[in-house]
């Protein structure tokens, strides 16, 4: 209901995933027969190729084995970390520091707008589809896009200098894992500054092997 693109299919047991994304559409499922049947009628109707099993698509990459499947965005870090210039940059062991208060720094040294929000863009709007490891550091730093200071810009830059380690973590999804959705919060009391509202911060792991995740930080 929420994804106007994707499309489920049933058949007793079984199942068929087909999502459209413009001209290309990409396809999976639990047998092997409903593949064969899909790609028989969408030729039958449209002049369509197959190009075989996805491999990369919008700057992920798909690795596929027995034992399960692998997304990783490890191309498309690089040239974020090419396209801001901290190729050389040292690395950072966390995304960002484990007590981090950042607030608007009226007094603080502006930057410009315009990196600053492409920097956010870059990450925010590509990279966290398969790094829920960065998404919170992203979405903090990515509320002071208006008016963005020196502290904001060093704050996002550590988040680069994580993903310079980084580059090849992406989520695992095993074939044969049994499935346990396990979930942990903790809070902070006061801890925006300038409001002195709580935060809330929540982690979500799915077979504890696989860091599916959303850290998300709401004021209560």
């Amino acid at each position: 209901m929420i994804d106007k693109t994707l499309f489920i299919k049933k058949a007793n047991s079984e199942i068929i995933l087909v999502q459209i994304y413009v001209d290309d559409i990409i396809f999976g499922a639990t047998k092997a027969s409903l593949c064969e049947e899909f790609v028989a009628a969408m030729q039958g109707e449209f002049e369509m190729s197959m190009m075989g099993e996805i491999s990369f698509f919008l700057g992920l990459e798909v690795k596929q084995s027995k034992d399960g499947i692998f997304l990783c965005q490890s191309k498309y870090c690089k040239e974020i970390l090419k396209k801001f210039e901290m190729e050389s940059c040292k690395e950072a062991s966390t995304p960002m520091p484990s007590r981090c208060y950042m607030d608007v720094d009226v007094a603080g040294k502006g930057v410009d707008q315009t990196k600053y929000r492409g920097l956010i863009g870059s990450l925010h709007g590509y990279l966290t589809a398969s790094r829920p490891d960065i998404l919170f550091a992203v979405c903090l730093c990515a509320r002071y896009q208006a008016n963005p200071k020196e502290f904001h810009l060093k704050a996002t830059k550590r988040i680069l200098k994580y993903l310079k380690g980084k580059t090849n973590v992406g989520i695992w999804y095993p074939s044969y894992s049994p499935i346990h959705l396990i979930g942990y919060s903790d809070s902070d009391f006061q801890g925006v500054i300038w409001t002195e509202k709580a935060q809330v911060a929540l982690v979500i792991f799915l077979d504890q092997v696989s860091f599916l995740g959303i850290v998300r930080n709401k004021l209560v």
